[in-house]
């Protein structure tokens, strides 16, 4: 591409190497979950939320178990502040969540901020400014010291507002542009910032190390983390917190690999949802750690409920391949997929559950509020077999034998293909019943009764119907279905051999009704399949095998 030349690579390594955090496997509890859809989710959206909106989304996330919430920005507009205020006077906030606003390192807006959140049970108080390079040369045009020392008036001003605000308040520290600063100068503005508060493990305060714009791969970023963590002054009065954005794409991986270098908490949004690229997703993060049986701390298990009130009162949109919320994500197109899919839940049915362990899916899709009708195999021209019986036997209880399976797959298929859509499992139970079950012509069954000889040696008379003309026809056989094979074979003069057959009681729908399935082998190697459906199971072996033979006839 052009202009590759004008780009160079703005982070800074630790100056010695810290990665400690790669010999840990996976992350074992879940961090302190800051959730910040209210203010950084909020300010990113095209139409911002109203005051009903806003409280609507905080009762969602306070549901979900968040036990932090950021709620704003409340200097910044009288929406925020109105917002926070009802929160506090209407005492709408349980006594077990904390809630945080962000505040810029500004004296008016602190003490605005603080106004605000007057009578609070419980705050988080969020200081920022900005740290980096590109900040302090272009924007500010500021020296590290006077940098510092912005930080520094604003450290001492929470103090000096906050004991002369009624509440109980908790202080946080961001470095914003944090990825875009020396990791000594970052280090140092932290460290002097928590000289004033002098934090303690009984009223510790949060550093929160932001990626606010993504510049390295993630291990640079963990590596950052982990200096800090190893550095800092008071480690043990801090709560060390990351908060990646996803400018590169890798906002989930920057978070966990920071949580293995140290971060115990991780401020973030439902679905990514923030500037430009978005924020880190929680979703995602809660449910990586949910599949490796870790307890995320948040309850996800009605993501379709959750996705719905989301994309209402922010006017954004989950999209299809998102992870775990995407409508497509445990979606399987392909045959040998849906196979897979297909054979891996019959396997956990047939052993009553146990470890997860299913083939393409790393979660029981149900876990989460998703269904396996619809949601797990969806047939388009791509699909296999295994797939489209799977969809038969789930939501209509026709487990058809594994070569009319073939057989039918083959065709539904060809009828995708031709259409160019994916079929919906209607559809596809509408083409079986059309293409197999109780197939009339061009021979249509009437009525057939029997005789029982001896030696089991059955006989039967069957009445038939063909070009509008009655008649009946006997036979006799081993069995009440041979009998009936061998009237057919004897006086219609057909021929076909090696039958298949298969039945069983219809368990959906309708417990009353039984279905057969019988294939039969035409004297040129064709094998043909009839399914038939009845009350009766002897009644539905026989519309099987006729429904097999008139397949076979109007094909000739």
């Amino acid at each position: 591409m052009k202009n590759v030349d004008k780009y160079t690579r703005g982070y800074f390594m630790p100056p010695a190497t810290s990665l400690k955090w790669t010999q840990k496997e996976y992350i074992a509890e879940a961090p302190i979950w800051c959730s910040v859809d209210l203010r950084d989710g909020n300010q990113a959206l095209i139409v911002p939320m109203n005051l009903e909106e806003k409280l609507e989304y905080f009762q969602m996330l306070v549901e979900i178990g968040f036990k932090e919430i950021e709620v704003g920005f409340p200097a910044a507009s009288e929406t925020e502040f109105a917002f926070l205020r009802t929160l506090i006077e209407q005492n709408l906030i349980p006594d077990d969540v904390t809630i945080q606003v962000l505040t810029q390192s500004r004296e008016h807006i602190i003490r605005k901020t603080f106004q605000s959140l007057a009578g609070a049970k419980k705050a988080v108080v969020h200081l920022y400014n900005s740290t980096s390079v590109a900040q302090r040369e272009q924007v500010f045009r500021k020296s590290k010291e006077e940098i510092i020392e912005i930080a520094l008036t604003g450290a001492k001003l929470l103090k000096q507002c906050a004991e002369e605000t009624e509440g109980n308040f908790q202080f946080e520290y961001s470095p914003e542009s944090f990825t875009g600063t020396e990791i000594e100068f970052a280090l140092e503005i932290c460290n002097r910032v928590l000289d004033v508060w002098q934090p303690t493990a009984a009223n510790p305060v949060i550093i929160n190390l932001p990626a606010t714009v993504q510049m390295s791969m993630p291990h640079v970023y963990a590596s950052q983390i982990e200096f800090m963590s190893e550095n800092l002054s008071y480690r043990d009065g801090v709560i060390l917190s990351v908060h990646p954005h996803n400018d590169r794409g890798t906002g989930v991986a920057d978070a966990e690999l920071g949580m293995l270098a140290g971060a115990q908490r991780v401020e973030g949004t439902l679905f990514g949802n923030g500037e430009r690229t978005g924020n880190v997703d929680v979703v995602t993060l809660a449910l990586n750690m949910y599949s490796h049986g870790v307890d995320p701390k948040l309850n996800f298990d009605n993501i379709p409920g959750i996705i719905a009130v989301y994309e209402r009162l922010t006017k954004m949109k989950v999209g299809e391949r998102q992870p775990y919320g995407g409508e497509l994500v445990f979606t399987a197109f392909s045959g040998s997929h849906q196979d897979a899919i297909a054979k891996g839940m019959q396997w956990r049915e047939e052993r009553a559950g146990g470890n997860w362990s299913v083939p393409y899916l790393p979660i029981d899709p149900k876990d989460i509020g998703r269904e396996y009708e619809g949601d797990i195999i969806r047939i388009n021209s791509q699909s296999g077999k295994g797939g489209i019986g799977y969809i038969l036997q789930l939501k209509y209880g026709l487990d058809l034998p594994a070569k009319m399976r073939e057989h039918f797959g083959y065709f539904v298929k060809n009828v995708s293909d031709q259409q160019q859509k994916e079929l919906l499992p209607e559809e596809i139970h509408d083409i079986f019943m059309k293409q197999y079950v109780n197939i009339k012509t061009p021979i249509e069954l009437v009525k057939s009764r029997f005789t029982e000889e001896e030696e089991q040696d059955f006989r039967t008379i069957v009445t038939i119907r063909a070009d509008g003309a009655t008649k009946e026809i006997t036979g006799s056989g081993n069995g009440r279905l041979d009998a009936i094979n061998n009237a057919l074979q004897t006086h219609l003069d057909i021929e076909y051999s090696d039958l298949v057959y298969k039945e069983h009681a219809l368990e959906i729908g309708s417990k009353s009704q039984a279905a057969s399935y019988i294939g039969i082998t035409a004297s040129n190697g064709t094998v043909y399949w009839g399914c038939g459906i009845d009350a009766d199971i002897m009644t539905s072996s026989v519309k099987a095998l006729f429904s097999a033979v008139n397949q076979m006839l109007g094909k000739q």
